[in-house]
């Protein structure tokens, strides 16, 4: 039987369970199977198998019908260990054990990019001359690597390969080619921001070299996301192992500080970007039920958060006092809000009617819409008495990216509430702004050096 048949049956299975409740009309249980189908169909086109993409359709479904959400809890069990597990129990398929290969060659090939600098003398290390090379070249060890891995896995062909490595060529060539200082800030927001605009760009390899179109750029939302969990996860992982590591040499009488600085920090961090996106792809929407719970959980204490801070500058009259490192915090705080945003809406169901949590995202939207009105208040009084710089003219350019995102996704969040449009027209409105955000961070990276003479 193959995979398609065997997935007709599972799909009529569990049709005639929702028949024997008795508690639908057929009319209704059509509705539900073309539901369950569509997302089928999706899943299977962002890379899961037939029987994977089964189990989590039905989980999903869930929220759409109790039975539904009955027959789902009634095989959970099954459902978690055909998503931990293998289909042919400890034995992988071929196709399994081959992309679980490419991840390690190209985990390992990062790795060994990571150390290439060390044999013309440029050593890693925090206090090492070379550091701001290796900040500047961070993504280009790694990213290359990682849409290689996506390439490969979605089999993409002909002259999508020339124009995915273009803009990492280029962007090598540029950032070398160019005359920093030891303490330039523009190489640091070149540093800053060419992991963002690559990163986005990787999403070209992540949809089989092709343009991303709202589905695939969604997607790959989600992929970030999640593989930001796992990254973590990894890298909290990896912090406890070196620290273990470090303790039981020293009790040995051994020093083991500059090994696990130069060898083992950043060889194993490299290689972890690829592991981690491997882990994604190869167990998609295995965490998609702790997306919900996180944005759940963070969407409240975000904006907690900035209630507490409008009502503290309000309450004492205090200005926002715009050195360079609370303008970073600002940024980061500003771009977490987006990021959460993002995920929120790429983990929620674009069918589902507007509820308490849509009105609570737009509570966290509108707070952060004020807080960057303040920085943008204190930043233009300390540009008009300072004049510009490399670091406030990018943290401007930057607010005021997001201060147009976040007003339209206010206007979108408070039409979809009044039930006026649906949902999907805050998703396009995001997964189209993308692009912007990547220009934006290819200016600053590129462009702004030679605009103020990379000083």
């Amino acid at each position: 039987m193959t995979n398609r048949e065997t997935l007709e049956e599972k799909i009529s299975r569990w049709r005639h369970y929702l028949q024997r409740k008795q508690a639908i009309t057929p009319v209704d249980v059509d509705e539900l199977e073309d539901h369950l189908r569509s997302h089928i169909e999706n899943l299977l086109g962002a890379g899961l198998d037939e029987d994977e993409a089964f189990l989590v359709a039905v989980k999903r479904l869930g929220s759409l019908d109790e039975i539904s959400r009955e027959f789902a809890v009634e095989y959970s069990e099954r459902l978690w260990k055909q998503l931990v597990l293998s289909p042919e129990g400890d034995s992988a398929s071929p196709a399994d054990r081959r992309q679980a290969l490419l991840a390690m060659a190209m985990a390992l090939a990062a790795a060994l990019a990571m150390k290439i600098p060390a044999l013309f003398g440029l050593q890693f290390g925090e206090h090492s001359p070379a550091m701001p090379f290796y900040l500047r070249n961070l993504s280009l060890f790694v990213l290359p690597f990682m849409a290689t891995f996506f390439g490969l896995k979605r089999r993409m062909w002909g002259t999508g390969w020339l124009w995915l490595s273009l803009p990492f060529v280029v962007s090598g060539l540029i950032v070398n080619l160019m005359p920093f200082g030891a303490r330039s800030h523009t190489g640091m927001l070149t540093a800053i921001h060419l992991p963002i605009a690559l990163w986005l760009w990787a999403s070209y390899a992540y949809a089989g070299g092709r343009q991303p179109g709202h589905d695939q750029r969604m997607n790959y939302i989600r992929f970030s996301g999640e593989w930001f969990i796992y990254y973590t996860l990894i890298a909290l992982g990896g912090g406890l192992l070196m620290a273990l590591t470090q303790f039981l040499f020293e009790a040995v009488g051994l020093n083991a500080e500059r090994a696990l600085q130069e060898w083992v920090l950043p060889c194993g961090a490299a290689g972890a970007v690829i592991i981690a996106a491997w882990l994604v792809e190869q167990k998609q929407s295995v965490i998609e039920n702790m997306a919900p719970v996180l944005t759940r959980l963070f969407s409240p204490l975000f904006a907690a958060l900035l209630l507490v801070f409008v009502a503290a500058v309000v309450w004492t009259g205090n200005p926002i006092n715009i050195q360079r490192e609370v303008l970073i915090g600002f940024d980061l705080l500003l771009v977490l809000v987006l990021g959460l945003i993002l995920y929120s809406i790429s983990a929620r169901d674009p069918q589902a009617p507007p509820g308490h949590f849509d009105a609570l995202q737009l509570l966290l939207v509108v707070c952060a819409l004020v807080v960057d009105g303040l920085a943008l208040w204190a930043m233009a009084g300390r540009i008009s008495e300072f004049g510009f710089s490399p670091n406030k003219l990018a943290a401007l350019g930057l607010n005021l990216l997001l201060l147009t995102n976040l007003a339209w996704s206010a206007v979108l969040y408070a039409r979809f509430l009044a039930r006026r449009i649906p949902f999907i027209r805050l998703e396009r409105w995001q997964t189209g702004y993308l692009p912007v955000f990547a220009l934006w961070a290819a200016v600053v990276a590129i462009f702004f050096p030679i605009i103020f003479n990379y000083r």
